[in-house]
């Protein structure tokens, strides 16, 4: 590594399981970020989908805790906006670190949450309404607390979120550093956090230079045909396939796996045990196509996705960003793919000029992916 890497200034240990992970250079967002959380600024940044946001907080957070010879405090706090999401984290932070980590999250058990804050975790990740309840019910106690972190931050000042995450920020010390980050800071974050530095990096124009993105037509009902043929003619090696609706997902895929194709299924009302053991799966790459609600569309980061296919486009043009960012990834390319009627076509035309990206009209023919005629 070159002396003007960031990494250098992290411990020897946290470098030797970098370099286990295959990671020699920082990107421009951990550059940046790590020597500032080091310092102990407070700060929100805001980085593209895929420019190494979690890394670029846990690696400076992290070494400061190793360098703490007290093992028994909750140290970091890291909230999340979806079990996913907070899930993928504590997998990065077990990954740099052997230090104990918890997983806080609404919709699990409280008691059995209860039973792991006894074995002294330092890392505590989860969601904001179950950390807020824990706190106040002095079963996790934070009072050698030193950083709190607000990941995909954008999404926990939403109306629906922001109350829990108030609450949170109350409970927390004055002296704690507060990070937070997302890929898109809009005007309500910017309030929420007033005071504090914003740090807005340069885009990497990942959607304009790094995703090819296509269009294909096609009616409402005939659309999940459209998607069979679609998988059978491109094939791809790794495909997440969105809709904006819960109950969608489950349809399409019933309908494919009657056609014989092999996928599974993710949305906001799927149990816990089941969100967890079919993320693992699409993770691993033993599936490899997911069809999914928005709910997976934040913040995670899964590898070698070559496909994303949206079945309708979202009415939060954030979210198009959101979903079409978990491809080309780590520095790869990838294709987004709309199959929309005739009004998400007129959408996806106008997201064209707003997003400067250039769209690829496609139809299938005789089992291939081509050019229209006309």
């Amino acid at each position: 590594m070159s002396d003007k890497n960031s990494f250098l200034q992290l411990s020897q240990e946290i470098n030797t399981r970098l370099n286990k992970l295959n990671i020699k250079e920082p990107t421009p967002v951990q550059n940046e970020i790590i020597p500032r959380i080091l310092k102990g600024e407070n700060i929100i940044f805001q980085s593209e989908t895929g420019t190494g946001k979690t890394f670029a907080y846990l690696l400076p957070l992290i070494d400061k805790l190793e360098k703490d010879e007290n093992h028994t405090d909750v140290k970091i706090i890291v909230v999340a906006p979806t079990f996913e999401l907070a899930s993928q984290i504590n997998q990065a932070a077990k990954s740099v670190s052997d230090r104990k980590t918890a997983l806080l999250i609404g919709g699990a058990p409280i008691r059995r949450q209860i039973e792991t804050l006894k074995e002294k975790p330092q890392i505590i990740i989860g969601t904001a309404a179950r950390l807020v309840e824990l706190i106040r019910l002095k079963k996790l106690k934070i009072q050698n607390l030193f950083a709190i972190v607000f990941d995909e931050t954008d999404r926990l000042v939403k109306k629906e979120a922001r109350e829990d995450t108030e609450n949170l920020r109350a409970l927390i010390g004055k002296d704690v550093e507060l990070i937070a980050c997302t890929a898109t800071i809009n005007k309500q974050t910017k309030i929420f956090y007033g005071g504090i530095e914003n740090v807005l990096l340069p885009p990497e124009n990942i959607l304009q230079t790094r995703i090819t993105h296509w269009a294909i037509y096609a009616e409402s009902r005939d659309k999940i045909d459209t998607l069979r043929k679609f998988i059978l003619a491109e094939k791809p090696e790794k495909a997440l396939i969105f809709t904006s609706r819960a109950d969608q997902v489950e349809n399409i895929y019933q309908k494919l796996k009657f056609k014989k194709i092999d996928c599974q299924a993710l949305h906001a009302k799927t149990d816990k045990q089941k969100r967890k053991s079919t993320f693992d799966s699409f993770r691993s790459g033993k599936c490899k196509l997911l069809i999914t609600s928005d709910l997976a569309a934040r913040g995670l980061d899964i590898p070698d996705i070559s496909h994303i296919i949206q079945m309708d486009l979202p009415n939060d043009d954030d979210f198009f960003i959101h979903r079409s960012g978990r491809t080309a990834r780590a520095g790869k390319k990838g294709i987004n793919l709309v199959i929309g009627d005739e009004y998400e076509m007129r959408h996806f035309a106008a997201l064209e000029k707003k997003l400067k990206i250039t769209v690829y009209p496609k139809e299938i023919r005789e089992g291939k992916v081509v050019e229209p005629l006309i």
